[in-house]
């Protein structure tokens, strides 16, 4: 099995506060894993450090071997939604095609290998039907899936999503969830941020849990301590969280 990401020892710095420290992490092709932790554990500045958004004070990031802009090219990012501007005038198609820009260049029309990367992203989340509708018009679910084809149309190898189900109804997120786990299987690695622990737990086929570094790793089934989630979420042993573990 391929290594996806490798991240070693990476710490990060924001206004003068250690936001990360002495973070270790490896994610292989095939694995659908939940970075879970409190707010303001450093879970979306850990994405954000991989696809080198954000500046780090040491360490490393690696994906599919490689670094730096060519370790970016083969990242695909879903944001969370209120970090997209929803009023730009343009198409579900054309928001999509966006996320080909890397592969394009700036200033560049697609081509056809653009076009029919947009067309099967958008079939995946079932929205080609929906190609020409402003974005504007979009319900929440819809925009949601526009993001997550914005980032399948660069074909990645490896799949970063931060809160990908905020918000969403109930089958919007059966939709999207059984999208994630087939992408594991095709060659792909998934990391997802998510405050739904019960859904991480039964879906994930790996967790992270993390608070300014990593503080247990490994499966579901493995990461039944309680003392491990306590450390984590730095909460008492009555705390109902726990029950979430089985």
């Amino acid at each position: 099995m391929s290594r996806a990401l490798t991240v070693t020892d990476l710490t990060v710095h924001l206004g003068g506060r250690r936001v990360l420290h002495n973070v270790n992490l490896a994610l292989d092709v095939g694995e659908f894993a939940g970075l879970i932790g409190p707010n303001g554990a450093g879970k979306t500045t850990l994405l954000r450090s991989v696809l080198g958004l954000i500046r780090t004070e040491s360490g490393r990031v690696d994906v599919a071997g490689r670094s730096g802009t060519q370790a970016r090219s083969r990242i695909g990012y879903v944001p969370q939604r209120h970090e997209f501007a929803w009023d730009f005038p343009i198409t579900v198609e054309d928001a999509v095609m966006t996320g080909r820009v890397r592969r394009i260049g700036w200033l560049r029309r697609p081509g056809v290998a653009d076009f029919d990367a947009v067309a099967e992203a958008l079939e995946r989340v079932h929205m080609a039907h929906l190609r020409s509708r402003p974005v504007g018009e979009l319900s929440g679910g819809q925009r949601q899936r526009v993001l997550v084809a914005r980032a399948l149309a660069l074909r990645p190898t490896l799949l970063l999503l931060d809160e990908p189900f905020t918000g969403l109804d109930m089958p919007t997120q059966e939709l999207l969830i059984e999208l994630f786990r087939e992408l594991a299987h095709e060659d792909k690695a998934v990391l997802m941020t998510t405050h739904d622990l019960v859904g991480a737990i039964h879906e994930c086929s790996r967790l992270c849990l993390i608070n300014r570094t990593i503080i247990a790793d490994g499966s579901p089934v493995e990461l039944n301590d309680p003392e491990t989630w306590m450390r984590t979420f730095s909460i008492k042993a009555t705390n109902p969280l726990l029950t979430t573990l089985g």
